[in-house]
């Protein structure tokens, strides 16, 4: 098992990234943004001198956090624009011998019923994306975010059962923000716990966030309070204790969540506070771990 994370939650740009990976004594990055930007966006030029960097640094990225198919992208508008983002990002992941690339089902239909997903399109396009990478010998995993396959657990295995041998990146803390749509009106927030039991033989890959649900907004998320891992809904603990027990040898990744929220445009907390934060956010998951055993 491994230790990874969000590291432009640390810092904007990549040598932050990168002291923030070193301080801890981590190895490995997942990477989304560098400088605001996705790393599958950012310039070749850009690309290349972050290459180098880590190659001086001997820090790894185990994962892209790409965007492709995720909660911006509209299930009823071309997927050009994922497609772009798959073929930008396959050979920055050769380069870097990245593995592991995070992808989502395409945003929710909130207008429409939940029964009412376009579900037979959805199946379609994650298949195109997963074998774009699988025939490149890398290995897409579906994040329950706010997309279809985030809108309940029985989602994640309709998509599983749809997409033959998709993998799973399970995020503790985003149940304790959405809705469960599988279990009719009012919708009650799901449970960690509860979708991590159905889903756990097809995890992969392991997001180590913690927090809970306080209102609707008239965004795509709620209003939520992020909290360090263990101290909020997100069954952190028991979840990595029964992961651990069951023989997860894969990665954890940390996106803590508290100092800067990536989907808010309330601009950007002070970087000494974002550091320190992904430093104790670190440190407080190892302590988990020492605890578990």
């Amino acid at each position: 098992m491994y230790l990874t994370g969000f590291a432009d939650e640390a810092a904007t740009d990549i040598d932050g990234q990168i002291r923030a990976t070193k301080e801890l004594g981590w190895e490995n990055i997942e990477s989304r943004g560098i400088d605001g930007t996705n790393i599958h966006d950012i310039s070749d030029e850009a690309f290349d001198i972050v290459y180098g960097k880590l190659q001086d640094a001997g820090v790894k990225i185990n994962c892209f956090g790409s965007a492709i198919a995720n909660w911006g992208k509209s299930i009823e508008e071309p997927m050009t624009s994922s497609i772009e983002e798959v073929r930008r990002a396959i050979p920055r992941m050769k380069k870097l011998d990245t593995k592991m690339v995070r992808i989502m089902s395409f945003g929710i239909r909130r207008d429409h019923a939940p029964d009412d997903q376009m579900e037979e399109e959805r199946f379609k396009r994650v298949r195109e994306i997963q074998k774009m990478f699988t025939d490149e010998g890398m290995e897409p995993v579906h994040e329950n975010c706010m997309n279809y396959g985030g809108m309940g657990w029985k989602y994640s295995l309709k998509l599983i059962e749809n997409v033959p041998g998709l993998k799973l990146v399970f995020d503790t803390g985003n149940p304790p923000m959405s809705r469960d749509y599988a279990a009719g009106e009012p919708y009650p927030i799901q449970s960690s716990w509860d979708f991590y039991e159905h889903v756990k033989e097809h995890i992969a890959y392991v997001h180590v966030k913690d927090g809970r649900f306080i209102k609707e907004t008239d965004s795509t998320f709620p209003e939520a309070e992020f909290t360090f891992p263990g101290e909020s809904e997100g069954d952190v603990r028991r979840i990595l204790k029964d992961l651990i027990g069951s023989g997860y040898d894969g990665g954890l990744s940390i996106e803590p969540h508290m100092a800067i929220v990536f989907h808010e445009d309330k601009g950007e907390s002070e970087s000494k506070e974002r550091f320190k934060n992904y430093i104790e956010y670190g440190r407080r998951l190892e302590k988990i771990l020492e605890e578990i055993g």
